[in-house]
């Protein structure tokens, strides 16, 4: 069993994540920033938490993360305002991986998106270029740092059903459903042969998948 603390815990990924995680035994600590949310997140077997996680100083994200076993990364600003995007996706993101160091939590993992790269390509006017600018900044961080850390970059998000596999992808063209990546992570967190990796994803339409535990062990 591990403790296991889920930023962004209202999100699609993340409600579909924390029953795979309680299935196996693990406890489930899901931040959100929503108060009314906190019965669905209940019914997924996690304990929510209400945090303002986009304002929380040092102190505040440490005494979150503290105790636990590992992080998981899935929140966001959701697009729309850069001054927010960047708060999110890059600063509070940032804040939990030095907290995590500092209160000796040893994993991270960062759940991005597969075109997350220095030379993203997308143009400094499109709405989307904040985004993409402050998850490359965030990972960047946490590459960087002393974490035993794995960032992970799904494809455009679906609504499919699981299938159960996935194919790497470094073209940054893939697509994936939302419950397949929710597997992956709950995959990631127990297979070592992740740690200190990018790992960009999708479903493999048209290519050869695999299912998601050899293709992580790859």
């Amino acid at each position: 069993m591990s403790r296991i603390i889920v930023f962004g815990g209202h999100g699609r990924i993340a409600l579909l994540l924390a029953p795979l995680l309680v299935a196996r035994g693990d406890e489930v600590t899901a931040v959100i920033r929503n108060p009314a949310h906190a019965d669905e997140v209940a019914a997924t077997g996690a304990t929510p938490v209400v945090a303002d996680i986009e304002n929380a100083d040092a102190a505040a994200v440490a005494a979150l993360v503290s105790g636990h076993d590992a992080v998981v990364w899935s929140a966001g600003a959701g697009g729309g305002d850069a001054d927010r995007t960047y708060a999110v996706d890059r600063d509070a993101a940032i804040r939990t991986m030095d907290a995590a160091e500092g209160a000796g939590v040893r994993r991270y993992v960062m759940v991005s998106w597969i075109g997350s790269v220095a030379d993203h390509g997308v143009d400094p006017d499109s709405s989307f270029f904040a985004y993409a600018d402050a998850k490359w900044q965030a990972d960047e961080h946490l590459a960087g740092s002393a974490l035993e850390w794995t960032i992970l970059g799904p494809g455009t998000l679906t609504f499919d059903a699981p299938s159960g596999r996935i194919q790497l992808d470094e073209t940054g063209t893939g697509s994936v459903s939302r419950a397949d990546v929710a597997a992956v992570i709950a995959q990631t967190l127990v297979e070592t042969a992740t740690i200190g990796r990018t790992i960009r994803f999708g479903n493999g339409i048209g290519g050869s998948p695999e299912p998601i535990d050899a293709a992580l062990r790859g």
